[in-house]
């Protein structure tokens, strides 16, 4: 039964594990998705560090990118940055797949 248990807790430590690194990485990817956003909107140093600190907040309102979606959408309109939810979604993946690398980089 010890040996049971013992695989049980590396598979819940595993879980937390996995769970860190995937928060992490989304937390990384909001801010890459920020910077981004910034720089089109003309932003630059603290200014846009400051932003994409915005977009990072944004998504902790629900579970998913969404919110992330929506606040990007409506600085774009607001700013008249022509671009579709398409490429907004398109660069959340693009800055995911940056992301996941980078903290994966870190925990090595």
């Amino acid at each position: 039964m010890a040996t049971f248990d013992d695989r049980e807790k590396a598979f819940e430590k595993k879980f937390e594990h996995d769970e860190q690194l995937r928060f992490r990485a989304e937390m990384r990817r909001n801010k890459l998705v920020g910077l981004w956003a910034a720089g089109l909107m003309g932003m630059s140093g603290a200014e846009a560090e400051a932003y994409a600190k915005q977009v990072v907040e944004a998504d902790l309102e629900e579970p998913g990118p969404e919110d992330v979606i929506r606040k990007v959408r409506a600085d774009f309109d607001a700013n008249g940055i022509e671009k579709s939810d398409h490429q907004i979604r398109r660069q959340l993946d693009e800055c995911m797949a940056e992301a996941r690398e980078q903290v994966m980089s870190e925990t090595d």
